[in-house]
């Protein structure tokens, strides 16, 4: 979603960088350039105008005019300035001292609160609660029903409200979770095409009876400044504790979920950054700013690798890449796990420095075309041709491709991309035995 801004926004501060010192004009031209940037990626104006008010106000306190390293400075200046309009640090869940939490979701319809409560429930088991889903939108066609496929494809129980006592049923399921051995209650909620009176009015009756710990409300990013006026409108009648950004992986301009914390002052507390049950992430602001600027975001995703992948097997996958003993079933074993994690491309965005290759990568079916063809070589191969591509001979390859749908050109390009692998790793396992490489935590140590 941010990939415009941040495009722009870094070839400003790749000029800055090219100048010996930074005058004050060079500030300006630069700080101007930020300021449009912004506002072309939708951000409110008056959001915009405080921070890049901000910016100056700092770079010229700081003396960042005529420094050596004023360019430097003017980057991590933008960030800490980005990074308090986005919040300053992620805002935690709030967990009731006697079970059960109660989290209730509200929002426009079409903002996706049924899906997110889903990923929620996903979430929070993973970090050892027990969720329980309470469908209490008896408005929209077929929400029940959806509710209730997702929730049997997470194994979490999904406890439905009589459409004429929906306050009462929630709140009663509420009461009654702590019996049925949940910790954690879950409640989508009915949500209207826009805000209504009649809408408010219902939310705030279940606010009433069922004492939520969290209200969460969800915003469709792609909405632009609408959905700023949504979030408004609803922490106006109700006790909004936090926002959930939905849609995030779009290609909207996305702007306006950048200046929503600063106009309604609600912390922003999760991301939904795809459509699998997985893809909902904590938000820190911190690390969004390093995206936005091209720093990358390793945090994310060493949070995402320890999810993915299994430790015993990177382990030993990682001292087989050190002793030059990689084989094509490990390298097609970590393709699933990497397949687990996400985009290739989006994952290396996370790499400092690695945002330019992973554009001239290809993206969404062309990508996952090129990692189908690459599995389905190595699948039509027998054990011993993965053990050890040199034996594959002309006609061997000839058989490979026909099994796997390829063509012969395609199995010499992969045999040989796999031969030079194998030689730079063990380039790498000379090194680490010689000490030139600095051990990596969780590699085992050679020799």
């Amino acid at each position: 979603m941010f990939e415009q801004l941040s495009d722009k926004l870094n070839a400003t501060f790749e000029r800055l960088r090219g100048r010996p010192r930074v005058s004050e004009t060079d500030l300006e031209e630069a700080l101007r350039d930020v300021r449009v940037a912004l506002l072309e990626a939708d951000v409110s104006f008056k959001v915009v105008r405080q921070l890049v008010a901000t910016v100056r106000e700092r770079a010229l306190g700081e003396k960042v005019v005529e420094s050596i390293t004023g360019a430097q400075q003017v980057v991590k200046i933008v960030h800490d300035a980005l990074v308090e309009m986005l919040g300053g640090e992620a805002v935690p869940l709030a967990r009731a001292e006697r079970p059960p939490t109660v989290i209730l979701l509200v929002g426009l319809q079409g903002s996706g609160k049924t899906t997110t409560a889903a990923k929620l429930a996903n979430v929070l088991r993973k970090q050892g609660r027990r969720p329980a889903l309470v469908a209490a939108d008896v408005y929209r066609p077929a929400a029940i029903d959806q509710l209730r496929t997702l929730g049997k494809q997470l194994g979490i129980g999904v406890t439905t409200v009589d459409p004429s006592r929906v306050a009462a049923d929630v709140a009663a399921a509420a009461a009654a979770a702590t019996a049925q051995s949940a910790d954690t209650v879950i409640v989508d909620t009915a949500g209207r095409l826009h805000v209504d009176d009649a809408m408010m009015t219902e939310v705030e009756q279940v606010v009433a009876a069922s004492h939520p710990d969290e209200v969460l409300l969800v915003v469709d990013a792609m909405t632009g400044q609408d959905a700023v006026e949504a979030a408004s409108a609803f922490a106006a009648r109700l006790p909004v504790s936090g926002l959930v950004l939905t849609k995030v992986d779009s290609d909207a301009r996305g702007g306006a979920s950048l200046s929503i914390r600063a106009a309604t002052g609600i912390p922003v507390k999760y991301l939904g950054v795809g459509e699998k049950l997985d893809a909902l992430e904590v938000f820190h602001p911190d690390r969004l700013a390093q995206r936005i600027l091209g720093m990358g975001d390793v945090l994310t995703l060493v949070e995402r690798a320890q999810e993915a992948v299994d430790h015993k097997t990177a382990e030993a996958q990682a001292k087989k890449i050190l002793e030059a003993r990689f084989t094509l079933d490990d390298f097609y074993a970590q393709l699933q796990q990497l397949k687990k994690m996400g985009p290739l491309g989006e994952l290396l965005k996370m790499i400092p420095g690695m945002g330019a290759l992973a554009k001239q990568l290809p993206e969404g079916p062309e990508a996952e075309a090129e990692l189908r063809r690459i599995e389905a070589i190595i699948s039509s191969m027998t054990r011993a041709e993965r053990a050890d591509p040199s034996i594959v001979n002309g006609s061997r390859r000839r058989r490979i491709a026909a099994g796997s749908g390829t063509t012969v050109a395609d199995v010499n390009q992969l045999i040989k991309q796999f031969g030079e692998m194998r030689k730079l790793m063990k380039q790498m396992g000379g090194m680490a035995k010689g000490g030139r490489l600095p051990r990596i935590p969780g590699m085992p140590r050679l020799g």
